[in-house]
């Protein structure tokens, strides 16, 4: 994130000795090291939250297309079911013609 080096680190140092003084130095880099652990704590949660969040919606998204699929798999369902009714219908009805045929036409037997 911040690219700081040696040379960078000396100059802070440096001249919070200079501001705040050799006696008050010490309390200074303790309260400085505090915070900056509360706030590299704050953040790490606020990652972790966004990461969960996003994770829930992917499987919000996730569950949304399986509804889909189940959707699509009942419709198939249903399809093949009045499929196999239309073949029996129409089995039942060829057979009716052929009784009726050869009712109307007794030589043929």
């Amino acid at each position: 994130m911040f690219e700081v080096g040696f040379s960078e680190l000396f100059m802070v140092a440096l001249v919070a000795l200079l501001v705040i003084g050799p006696e008050k130095l010490p309390k200074a880099a303790r309260l400085t090291g505090f915070w900056l652990g509360k706030l590299r704590t704050m953040v790490e949660s606020v990652k972790t939250e966004v990461n969960e969040e996003l994770r829930a919606e992917e499987m919000r998204q996730l569950i949304r297309e399986q509804s889909g699929f189940d959707e699509i798999r009942q419709l198939h369902e249903e399809v093949i079911a009045e499929t196999f009714s239309i073949q029996s219908s129409l089995n039942h009805t060829a057979e009716a013609v052929t009784v009726q045929s050869e009712l109307n036409d007794p030589e043929k037997n």
